[in-house]
């Protein structure tokens, strides 16, 4: 079992799907910061300087004493519903989607310019009997 593992894991397959997994995880940090600390301040001054993380709605009681924030309702164990997080989230998932299929349509490009640099191998040369067969049936059609 160890030999069949060692073999699965030593493939190419394993190999790339690993190296994706951890550059994606990477790239999601990075995507994760620009949409943070880049898109959404501006998006928020455009907007009238808002916060989209702190956007919730309260779902059951609030106790008096609880300050109405994100964070203290959470710890007070209000139920909220935070869809100033999921809007986050979702303009995060979005970016990353748009730069993956970036990349994907560059590698398309990038190989459809490699076949078409590379020459057409000459069709291969039809043997003398075939050619000789064909003459036949063609004159033997022609008579019919």
């Amino acid at each position: 079992m160890f030999k069949e593992f060692k073999e699965f894991a030593i493939k190419g397959n394993a190999m790339d799907l690993a190296i994706g997994v951890i550059i994606g995880g990477a790239f999601g940090k990075i995507v994760e910061s620009l949409v943070g600390d880049m898109i959404m301040p501006v998006i928020s001054v455009l907007i009238g300087h808002l916060d989209f993380s702190g956007y919730f709605w309260v779902l059951g009681t609030v106790p008096d004493t609880v300050p109405r924030t994100l964070e203290a309702m959470r710890k007070a164990g209000v139920p909220v519903l935070s869809y100033g997080n999921f809007i986050t989230i979702a303009i995060n998932f979005l970016i990353l989607a748009f730069a993956i299929f970036l990349m994907v349509k560059q590698i398309n490009r990038l190989k459809q310019s490699a076949a078409v640099a590379e020459p057409m191998a000459p069709p291969p040369v039809t043997p003398e009997e075939v050619l000789l067969l064909r003459e036949i049936r063609d004159q033997l059609q022609r008579r019919s």
